[in-house]
C-alpha cells in the first residue's frame, strides 16, 4: 500500500515519493514566540507530529526541522510593551511552547532553528536575489522582492499576478497582509526608531530581516535547496508560504518543496477565534477546566486535517470521555503482550494511507477495541502499534512505579485466589487498599493502581 497525500501546490492527492529513497526532509512552520500559542496553532503542530509519526511508522527516515520565529514585527512590539529585551522576552515564550509541546506528547523536532541564529544565511540569500535582479534596494536601505520578476508568483495560492497589477504597484514593509494587498514584500527592513535596540549591522546596512526570508534561509540551510514536505496552517499559505517559494526558487533556480501540506482552520463555536468575542483559548485554558491535554489531541483527529474543525467544550468533553475509555480499556488488557493483528493493521494502514485519514483510523481502533474474538494480549500489541501514530502515550500508563511491598502482596493474593483461599484473598486486598492502592482482577492476572 502506498501513502497518498493532498499536495496544496497541485491541488491533487498524490502518491508520496521522497526525493531521495527513504529519507524525508520535513519542515514545519513553528511558533512566533510573542505570546502563548492558541489551540488553532496546536492543531497545526499536532498534525505535523502525526504526519512525522506515520512516516516513521512507514519506515521513512525523517529529518524534522521546526523554526522558532524570535524576530519579527510582533516580537519586537510586544517585547517593548513588556519592557524586556527581545532575547529575554522570546526565550520565555519559547520555553512555554516546549512545555505545552510535551503535555501534548508532540515528539520534539530533530532541530529547532531560531531565526536570530541565521542572520548570515539570510543576508547571503538576499544578496543573491539582488545580484540576480529579483530584489532591489530602496533609498532608506530596505530590500524588497519584486514579485513581478517572478513569472510563477502565486502558484501556491493559485491566483494570477496579472489580476493583482492594480494592487501590486507598491511595496509592503509589514510581515502579514491579505492577498488583495499583494505587493513587493520586504526581505530586509532598514532600522528605524520603532525597532529600538533590535538591529544587525550587515553588508545590507543596519536593520533586520523580514519574516518570509527567515524560513527560506533556515529550511535550506538544514534540508537543502530542495526538500520533501513543508507543513503549516492554511492561514500561512499566503503570504508567507507563497513568498517562501518565490524567494527560494529565484535564489537557487531549483524547485523548493515537493509537497506542501496545510491543515485547515480551527473555529470555536462556529466562529474565528477572537479575544473580543471571548472564544480565544490557549492550552492552559483547557487544563484549567480539568481537561487532559491529550483529549485535545484526540479531538484534532476526529476531523480530517484538510477540513475545518469546530471546537466546542462539549465536543472536547466527549473526547475526554472517549480518551478515558481508551485508557481504561488498555489497562484492563493485562500485562501480557501478544502479536500485532495483521487484519486490523492493514485496515489502519489503508485508512492512514488515504491522506492521513485519522477519523477512519480512529474507527479502526474502536472496532479493534470492541472485537470479542481477539485475545487481550494481541489487542494490546495492536493498540500500541496504532499509538505509535496517534501519540496518546498509552505505553506510559504502565510506567507508574508500584512499591515492592504492594507487588509482593499482590502476588500473594494471586496465589491465594489460585488456591481458592477466598478469605485470605479478601484480607490481602483490604491490606493493599489500606496502603493507598487498589487491585483489579483480570482473569489470571491483575492491575494495580494508586487510589
Amino acid at each position: 500500500m502506498a501513502l497518498r497525500i493532498y499536495n496544496t501546490l497541485t491541488r491533487e492527492k498524490e502518491e508520496f515519493t521522497p526525493i531521495s529513497g527513504k529519507d524525508v526532509g520535513l519542515y514545519t512552520c513553528g511558533p512566533t514566540v510573542y505570546n502563548y500559542p492558541h489551540i488553532g496553532n496546536y492543531r497545526a503542530y499536532i498534525f505535523s507530529d502525526m504526519l512525522k509519526r506515520y512516516l516513521k511508522y512507514k519506515d521513512y527516515n525523517v529529518n524534522h526541522i521546526m523554526n522558532i520565529t524570535d524576530i519579527d514585527d510582533k516580537t519586537i512590539r510586544q517585547s517593548q510593551v513588556e519592557h524586556k529585551s527581545l532575547k529575554e522576552f522570546t526565550e520565555f515564550y519559547t520555553e512555554a511552547f516546549f512545555h505545552d509541546r510535551d503535555l501534548l506528547n508532540i515528539i520534539p523536532a530533530d532541530t529547532y532553528t531560531k531565526a536570530t541564529d541565521y542572520i548570515p544565511q539570510m543576508i547571503k540569500m538576499i544578496e543573491t536575489l539582488l545580484d540576480k535582479g529579483y530584489a532591489y534596494k530602496t533609498q532608506d536601505g530596505s530590500v524588497y522582492f519584486d514579485i513581478h520578476k517572478d513569472k510563477e508568483y502565486g502558484k501556491l495560492s493559485h491566483f494570477k499576478l496579472e489580476d493583482l497589477k492594480e494592487n501590486a504597484g507598491g511595496r509592503l514593509k509589514k510581515d502579514e497582509y491579505e492577498k488583495d494587498n499583494a505587493e513587493d514584500f520586504a526581505l530586509w527592513k532598514s532600522w528605524d526608531e520603532s525597532d529600538g535596540d533590535v538591529f544587525w549591522n550587515t553588508s545590507l546596512g543596519k536593520g533586520r530581516p523580514g519574516w518570509h526570508i527567515e524560513c527560506s534561509a533556515m529550511s535550506i540551510d538544514k534540508l537543502g535547496e530542495s526538500f520533501d514536505v513543508h507543513t503549516g496552517g492554511v492561514d500561512n499559505m499566503f503570504p508567507h508560504h507563497e513568498n517562501e517559494i518565490a524567494q527560494s526558487e529565484c535564489a537557487t533556480g531549483k524547485s523548493f518543496v515537493k509537497y506542501w501540506m496545510h491543515n485547515e482552520h480551527l473555529l470555536v463555536d462556529g466562529h474565528k477565534m477572537s479575544k473580543s468575542m471571548g472564544n480565544f483559548y490557549i492550552l492552559k485554558d483547557l487544563i484549567d477546566k480539568n481537561f487532559d491535554p491529550i483529549s485535545f489531541r484526540l479531538w484534532v483527529y476526529a476531523s480530517h486535517y484538510v477540513s475545518k474543525a469546530n471546537f466546542t467544550f462539549e465536543s472536547l468533553n466527549s473526547n475526554q470521555i472517549a480518551l478515558n475509555k481508551i485508557k481504561e480499556f488498555y489497562l484492563d488488557l493485562g500485562k501480557e503482550m501478544g502479536i500485532i493483528n495483521d487484519n486490523y493493521k492493514n485496515l489502519f494502514i489503508e485508512a492512514m494511507d488515504d491522506d492521513l485519514n485519522t477519523p477512519k483510523g480512529l474507527a479502526v481502533l474502536w472496532e479493534l477495541i470492541k472485537d470479542k474474538e481477539l485475545s487481550n494480549k494481541d489487542k494490546k500489541a495492536t493498540i500500541l502499534d496504532f499509538d505509535k501514530v496517534f501519540g496518546f502515550g498509552l505505553s506510559n500508563l504502565e510506567k507508574e512505579i508500584i512499591p515492592i511491598e504492594i507487588e509482593t502482596l499482590a502476588k500473594e493474593r494471586l496465589l491465594a485466589r489460585e488456591n481458592k483461599e477466598w478469605q485470605k484473598s479478601d484480607t490481602i486486598r483490604d491490606q493493599i487498599k489500606s496502603l493507598g492502592y487498589e487491585i483489579k482482577d483480570l482473569g489470571n492476572d491483575y492491575k494495580i493502581s494508586k487510589i
